[in-house]
């Protein structure tokens, strides 16, 4: 890989501005698992020998997310959620605390272009909250449905389930409760449960569920080849750029 060009790292979306605003907070640099791991590109998180930037998707979606983040989630190089603000435009983030709430995510919630959803186990809340689908988009209505907010609780699975006990401002919103029809496909961190899925499979979920049935399998081949490069970057590993899933990724996208 010696020698790589790398893509000059594409505008910051709203996961890099959020990790920003965190790296500033630090008292003392944030070290991932394993310690220091050299530079980063600042686009991709991935070392420069490995730079994902240029394979990026843009996926065209109605839908958008709205994902709050445990602290130190936007600093981690395996947040998927990143991968989800990558791909989908309409995608914003706020750091979760527990005594306050950003008044941009107060403003979001009730922006009537969209109608949220708290997506989140149905086992944890009142039956009377739960859905399990989403209104399809209707172009024959004569005024537009709202587009659908997937709102994600961007954390570990015991940060997530506090995170949801100590937000009272979600408790307003409808529950969606996906159902996986298989176990998460995630390699870079461990769960002790493998039906936990990882943010952006939880996304795709989303975006199916939405009928972006197109951008839930472009966003899935791209969670594929993240982890590829992750891997063969963290073992010093050239990857091949011809082989079968960069080939999907490349189809789902419609380039050549």
């Amino acid at each position: 890989m010696r020698g790589r060009a790398v893509t000059p790292a594409p505008p910051p979306h709203a996961v890099a501005r959020l990790r920003a605003e965190r790296l500033a907070r630090s008292a003392k640099p944030f070290l991932a698992r394993g310690g220091p791991s050299g530079e980063r590109c600042a686009g991709c998180r991935l070392r420069p020998s490995h730079c994902l930037c240029a394979l990026r998707p843009q996926v065209p979606t109605r839908a958008g997310f709205c994902l709050l983040m445990a602290d130190t989630e936007p600093l981690k190089p395996s947040n998927t959620g990143w991968l989800v603000a990558d791909g989908v435009a309409d995608t914003f983030a706020f750091g979760w605390a527990r005594t306050e709430v950003h008044p941009g995510l107060l403003a979001l919630l009730a922006d009537p272009q969209w109608q949220p959803y708290l997506v989140f186990p149905g086992d944890f809340v009142e039956p009377q909250r739960v859905v399990t689908q989403v209104p399809p988009a209707s172009p024959a209505a004569e005024q537009p449905a709202p587009r659908p907010l997937f709102v994600l609780l961007d954390a570990t699975w015991p940060e997530a389930r506090r995170m949801f006990r100590k937000s009272p401002y979600l408790d307003h919103l409808p529950v969606l409760s996906l159902q996986p029809e298989a176990l998460s496909r995630y390699r870079l961190r461990q769960s002790v449960n493998l039906a936990h899925l990882c943010t952006l499979e939880v996304a795709a979920l989303c975006m199916a569920l939405a009928g972006e049935a197109r951008a839930a399998q472009v966003m899935a081949a791209y969670l594929d080849v993240f982890t590829h490069y992750y891997l063969q970057a963290k073992h010093q590993r050239p990857v091949d750029p011809a082989d079968a899933l960069h080939q999907r990724l490349r189809d789902l996208c419609g380039v050549q």
